[in-house]
């Protein structure tokens, strides 16, 4: 290849199975790694374009327009100053000699050096046009800083057929590198590169060669039976599966695709049965035992009812798929057997009568066992209750037994079941439905996006469950810091404010908090964090409003306000956000802020009315005209206020920006007679207050 010439290159690192819970992060990893170091090196020409490639035992990437020989480029490199490159006598020194030995150029000639100011002295500096890296150095090096900065979930250490001992997260067996046609001769872990790969284990017949770095895809896929690009597999799946099930509907959640994905190479999917009489079982039950322990895919009728078919993704393609149908049949039915046992025993054992030993399981050291908070559950779901209209009597029943599966065995088998069992259980036992749905709804929202409980009882327990979690493990001190949050009190926090938004709950935030840190009253190891924590939630509100579209200042002017009540926080946004758009709306913020300075300064605390203000020391036109068009929008701007009708409440506002520029061009608010100073703040203070009613508009201001 001449130094211009541009080929695709293909990389691929055949190796032993890799985990496939990481593959997809691997492959990632492997592709964008060598991409980004040979672009550093100026070996691709233009913008980046690859395809990353990765199997249960390949991890590869084609990358286009990658160049045999990075362009030479102009250096211009610092040689010595002035003063050590000559001598007295103005001949150059020795130092300058080996100087310019040591950069390849002992015989250049010292006139040709560019004399240029380097800070405050002189110095010298050479130029010249610097060979560009070739294609073999500049790969080997980029291979090897990819594959040391590989995420690998657990090394593994091996070795060679030569004795040497290796470590990479998989036995590694072949390398293949292709620039066009041609072999790049780089090495990885002892193997030098080829043009010849590894089909599929059963279907091919072992060694594909790869005539071209651009026919990679294509030549493993009809040669080898190898879908080489994950996400072409993934999508062969999804599709197969949805044709397999006909007019039922596949469960298939992202993790399990994503991990099937990375088992196969040449994905084929193929339907099979399940006794009728495992559908007595919670289909929960049913459904994670067949994804979690045999990666299988259940179905649903159009009801989202169970079938007692489901659909497998296999690694071999045959046109008699019995004996692998029938393979998988036997093995699932001992695992939904065991899920049947499971649930027949524990329904042997009323929920109600599992709470007690719950004392023998600890929740923390610091907080005592599941029992004793179970008993704060309950104490403070009572007083949540009335606030979210709910039963008491049932919202305290539910709090009771919203953490008694927790003892049954289907929960021990399979953690994520917890809740789900509980509700299941406790209908069995004949609680009401509300307290049977709040074992399960009471964990919701479980994560961004997820449902709210449905029910007012749910919604009580929901709230006590987070409220109590967060009261008492800040009050041990373990507070969420940077990326660690072991506890999940940032979710959980999400998950109040989300209830009391979505919910429109006219519910005081401190109150509740409050509430939350008193059921730990009597544990002096635990301390009162009612302040810090109502700040933990303003900033994870703020983060919540972000994601919802509003602007930082738009959230700080109503947020600074500190406000208790959650649920009309959305509606004092958009009533912010009306009034931006008005043509007064930065002059008034303007003059809030200028209002808020003065009043910080005076140190007068602004008053939530013009009581304060004496008519008779009104004595300018200005300071007479701004109270009587005060006085005039109060009513106004209250009446509103009381119908929560924050956009019509800021709008009457606009009506004070002509009194207040005319005010502060005509009035000295400072003045040397004390009365009228005090006077004038005191109507300062008292337009601050019915200004900021909603928000604090000065945070609007430039």
């Amino acid at each position: 290849m001449n130094q211009i010439e541009q080929a695709t290159l293909l990389v691929e690192l055949l190796t032993e199975e890799l985990p496939p819970k990481a593959l997809a992060r691997l492959g990632e990893a492997f592709a964008t790694g060598l991409v980004e170091r040979l672009a550093a090196r100026d070996l691709i020409a233009g913008e980046p374009s690859f395809e990353r490639f990765a199997t249960p035992r390949r991890l590869a990437v084609a990358i286009k327009h990658v160049r045999s020989v990075a362009p030479a480029k102009d250096v211009r490199e610092k040689v010595l100053p002035v003063s050590v490159a000559f001598d007295a006598n103005g001949r150059p020194s020795a130092p300058l000699a080996k100087k310019l030995a040591a950069l390849g150029f002992p015989d250049i000639d010292v006139d040709q050096l560019e004399r240029a100011q380097d800070g405050k002295a002189e110095a010298l500096f050479l130029r010249y046009s610097a060979p560009g890296a070739t294609l073999a150095a500049g790969l080997q090096a980029a291979l090897d800083e990819t594959l040391a900065k590989l995420p690998i979930p657990k090394v593994m250490t091996y070795q060679r057929p030569d004795g040497t001992s290796v470590q990479f997260v998989r036995p590694v067996q072949r390398l293949t590198v292709l620039h066009g046609e041609e072999v790049v001769p780089v090495t990885a872990f002892g193997i030098d590169a080829g043009d010849t790969t590894v089909g599929h284990r059963f279907l091919s017949d072992g060694l594909v060669a790869i005539l071209h770095a651009d026919e990679y895809a294509a030549t493993l896929r009809a040669k080898g039976h190898v879908v080489a690009n994950f996400a072409d597999r993934r999508a062969s799946i999804v599709t197969q599966l949805r044709a397999h099930a006909g007019g039922d509907v596949v469960v298939m959640p992202d993790a399990l695709l994503d991990e099937v994905t990375a088992l196969v190479e040449w994905p084929v999917v193929y339907a099979c049965r399940f006794e009728d009489e495992f559908l007595q079982v919670p289909q929960e039950c049913l459904i994670l035992t067949m994804q979690t322990n045999q990666k299988y895919f259940a179905l649903t009728d159009s009801e989202s009812k169970l079938r007692s078919r489901f659909l497998i993704v296999s690694n071999i393609e045959t046109k008699t798929p019995g004996e692998i149908v029938e393979g998988n049949e036997r093995v699932v039915r001992p695992r939904l057997a065991d899920a049947k046992f499971f649930f027949e025993q524990d329904k042997k054992k009323p929920l109600a009568e599992r709470v007690p030993l719950l004392a023998n399981v600890v929740y923390h050291n610091k907080l005592g066992s599941q029992f004793k908070r179970v008993e704060r559950l309950v104490a403070l779901a009572g007083k949540i209750a009335p606030l979210v209209d709910a039963n008491i009597a049932e919202a305290e029943r539910a709090a009771y037994l919203a953490k008694a599966d927790l003892l049954t065995d289907m929960v021990g088998e399979f953690p994520e079941l917890q809740g789900t069992m509980g509700t299941y259980y406790a209908r069995h036992d004949g609680e009401p439905e509300d307290v049977a749905l709040a074992c399960s709804e009471h964990y919701q929202p479980r994560f961004s996006g997820d449902a709210l409980p449905s029910t007012r009882v749910g919604t009580a327990v929901a709230l006590a469950d987070k409220l109590e979690t967060l009261a008492g493990i800040w009050g041990i001190g373990l507070v969420p810091t940077g990326e660690k949050d072991p506890f999940a009190l940032r979710r959980h926090a999400l998950g109040v404010l989300r209830i009391l938004i979505e919910n429109a709950l006219p519910i005081d935030l401190i109150e509740l908090i409050e509430a939350a840190c008193g059921v730990f009253a009597a544990e002096p190891q635990v301390a009162d964090s009612s302040k810090p924590l109502y700040a933990f939630f303003m900033d994870r509100l703020r983060g919540l409003l972000r994601e919802r579209g509003y602007s930082a200042g738009e959230i700080e002017a109503v947020l600074s306000l500190e406000p208790r009540r959650i649920d009309d926080v959305i509606a004092r946004l958009d009533a912010v956000r009306e009034f931006t758009a008005l043509p007064e709306a930065e002059a008034l913020a303007a003059a809030n802020k200028r209002i808020s300075n003065i009043l910080k300064k005076s140190e007068l605390d602004a008053k939530p009315s013009g009581s304060g203000i004496e008519s008779r020391l009104l004595v300018e036109v200005a300071e007479r005209a701004l109270s009587d068009a005060l006085i005039a929008v109060a009513p106004t701007v209250q009446s509103q206020l009381a119908q929560r009708d924050y956009t019509r409440a800021l709008s009457a506002l606009a009506a004070l920006r002509a009194p207040v520029d005319t005010f502060f061009n005509d009035v000295m608010v400072n003045a040397d007679d004390d009365a009228l100073r005090k006077n004038r703040l005191a109507l300062l203070a008292a337009l601050h207050a019915q200004m900021n009613c909603v928000a604090d508009i000065s945070k609007l201001a430039a």
